[in-house]
């Protein structure tokens, strides 16, 4: 029976993909194909999700070009294609730009000019394209102001920080990393913790930098994580003891505070996370990596009534949201009143 059983496990793990595969090269409609290729998508299955989203496109169904552009655009998957995703971003936003704010689309429109943005500042040499800074930051100022991508908004901070297509601004890049680290974006916490750990731009602050980037070890979108947790490893090799026990007593207020749930739309890459469930990571020194995240074991026990002191009760506050400069281009044709996050 135990050989029975583990012939026929074999078996399904064999001959699933292409059954499955099989299943969704033929839909009753181009919307059903889109919550399919969706749903697959989110687990991970991009070779089902390509033939049912690739059905939803010639449909017609907006949604299906952003995930396909998504699919190509993951160095990490089977199916890297930057010149294909480079193409569907852009007919995204040409096609796009001026739809409502309001719109549910608007948020992936924004996406789209997020993600050609950085397509420009690297470069695409598989269709020619050269670094070009300046343009790159026209498109993230108009995904960070009309449609409030905080991905946008997180890359336009790095660029004031560096002078990069932009004049430098470390004022308002400072500004916009604490107000994205208060709203939970994990990039733009993990780039402020190692700020704080370096002490550049900002204060040296080892506690606080630990615990800021344990809370974003646990916000870490399963791209993200990677680089996220090799801060986390960075920072936790170098504190000492009472630094960790400080820290874990911020994290136990900062966790509920500045925490966010994974979007509804993120691929599920569990598993590539290496605190969680991959390889052990550990210091030089042979110590074990543990992470005292607000969702994870805590490295040591901090008291309950643990509390910051007055002048940590607003641990972000670097520029003041009231009467600070925007991030929109005012020279963009029929631009719209900006919006603060």
């Amino acid at each position: 029976m135990r050989t029975y059983k583990l012939v026929l496990g074999l078996m399904i793990a064999v001959l699933w993909p292409t059954w499955a595969t099989a299943q969704t090269t033929s839909f009753s409609s181009p919307r059903e194909a889109l919550r399919q290729g969706v749903s697959a998508y989110q687990g991970g299955y991009y070779e089902i999700a390509m033939p049912a989203l690739a059905f939803a496109s010639s449909g017609g169904e907006f949604m299906a070009n952003y995930y396909l552009a998504k699919i190509y655009q993951d160095s990490t998957g089977a199916y890297t294609n930057h010149a294909k995703a480079y193409a569907l971003f852009e007919k995204i936003a040409d096609d796009h730009l001026d739809v409502d704010p309001d719109d549910p689309r608007a948020r992936y429109v924004g996406k789209a000019l997020t993600a050609l943005a950085g397509y420009l500042l690297r470069g695409l040499p598989e269709i020619g394209l050269q670094p070009d800074p300046e343009r790159a930051v026209f498109y993230l100022k108009n995904a960070s102001s009309t449609f409030n991508d905080e991905d946008a908004q997180f890359e336009l901070a790095k660029l004031q920080l560096k002078g990069e297509g932009v004049e430098t601004n470390v004022a308002l890049g400072r500004h916009w990393l604490s107000v994205l680290s208060r709203n939970g974006h994990a990039g733009a916490q993990a780039f402020f913790a190692d700020l704080l750990w370096r002490g550049k731009h900002v204060e040296a602050d080892p506690a606080r930098a630990l615990a800021l980037i344990a809370v974003a070890v646990d916000n870490a979108s399963p791209q993200d994580s990677m680089w996220i947790e090799e801060i986390y490893q960075n920072i936790f090799c170098g504190s000492a003891d009472g630094t960790r026990k400080q820290a874990t007593g911020i994290v136990a207020q900062w966790g509920n505070r500045y925490g966010r749930p994974p979007p509804s739309d993120q691929r599920d890459r569990s598993g590539l996370s290496q605190l969680a469930s991959g390889p052990v990571r550990t210091c030089k020194n042979g110590e074990l990596v543990n992470t005292i995240g607000p969702r994870s074991e805590s490295i040591v026990t901090a008291p309950a009534t643990a509390r910051l002191p007055a002048a940590e009760q607003h641990p972000f506050s670097y520029g003041s949201a009231t009467g600070a400069p925007t991030l929109r281009d005012v020279n963009v044709p029929g631009a719209a009143a900006p919006r603060t996050p």
